[in-house]
């Protein structure tokens, strides 16, 4: 593979546990580093011509990887970390952080990023998961994306991409390369204010190895109301826990991803049965 596909670093014996925030999975053989959209095409149509599994990992903040080795390659968009602006547009290549974009656009004097302040994600992955907090998510800041579909580079407008709760239709495997995030022109006192307001709000949420909220709230309600309300903050499977401050949380102290993934089913069965509501997962699974 090396051999056949330039400008794609690659790293062995990638550890999932150490490029996770849950802090648990196995290993795989090799990840790729695409330097480019253009090797990004390259690199992925290779790996379906000759069907090698494959996954994608951005922050790996909103995710649970499986134990034991995976026999594929990870694609990872690090190297995809462009960004610039064009009056109130903002490219964002796949790879860059949260943080760097909510910097740059403070710095362009560019309001409607702060909700994203503060949380663990990518822009590829943060796009795919339709990321954010009840005032604002990537769905509220994305006009175009630009991700890799058989092997082509495509653009999605808005309307394409099929936002909604915590979902998009980059889920289905589409892999994001970049996008163009339109923000709107706001007085710098009023950027720091709302950003410091962000950062504060997050700073109340548990501390630890974990992947963020782990449901997505139901309709009119909150699942770490419901999870806390069926009496399971504290709640443990070996060295998975919830958290007793946020019961969306799980926190992972010391244990396995099976651990992690049998309290999310116990978690997920007690509320049905004491509630009728089955939660449904935010985080993604890998493989």
């Amino acid at each position: 593979m090396r051999e056949r596909i330039g400008g794609v670093r690659f790293e062995e014996d990638f550890s999932f546990a150490r490029h996770t925030t849950i802090g648990c999975g196995g290993r795989a053989a090799l990840a790729a580093y695409p330097l480019d959209a253009e090797r990004v095409c390259a690199l992925l149509l290779y790996l379906e011509r000759e069907r090698i599994p494959h996954c994608l990992l951005g922050a790996g903040a909103n995710v649970l990887p499986a134990d034991g080795d995976f026999d594929g390659v990870v694609v990872r968009f690090s190297a995809l970390n462009e960004l610039r602006a064009d009056g109130t547009a903002i490219y964002a290549g796949a790879g860059v952080t949260g943080g760097a974009l909510c910097r740059f656009a403070r710095a362009k004097a560019l309001g409607g990023f702060e909700p994203l302040t503060g949380i663990p994600l990518t822009v590829g992955g943060g796009i795919a998961m339709n990321a954010g907090v009840r005032e604002g998510h990537f769905s509220d800041l994305a006009e175009r994306v630009f991700a890799v579909e058989n092997g082509i580079l495509r653009t999605f407008g808005r309307a394409d991409c099929a936002f909604a709760e915590k979902e998009s239709v980059f889920q289905g495997g589409l892999a994001i390369v970049g996008a163009i995030l339109r923000g709107e022109r706001r007085p710098s006192a009023e950027i720091e204010a709302r950003t410091a307001h962000f950062r504060a709000a997050r700073a109340h949420l548990p501390h630890g190895r974990s992947m963020g909220c782990v449901f997505v709230n139901p309709a009119g309600d909150s699942a770490g109301r419901l999870i806390e309300h069926c009496g399971l903050k504290g709640c443990a499977v070996g060295g998975a826990r919830v958290s007793e401050i946020h019961a969306n949380f799980i926190l992972n102290e010391g244990g396995t991803s099976r651990d992690v993934s049998e309290l999310i089913g116990l978690v997920k069965e007690r509320v049905r049965d004491k509630t009728g509501i089955l939660l449904r997962e935010e985080i993604r699974r890998i493989p």
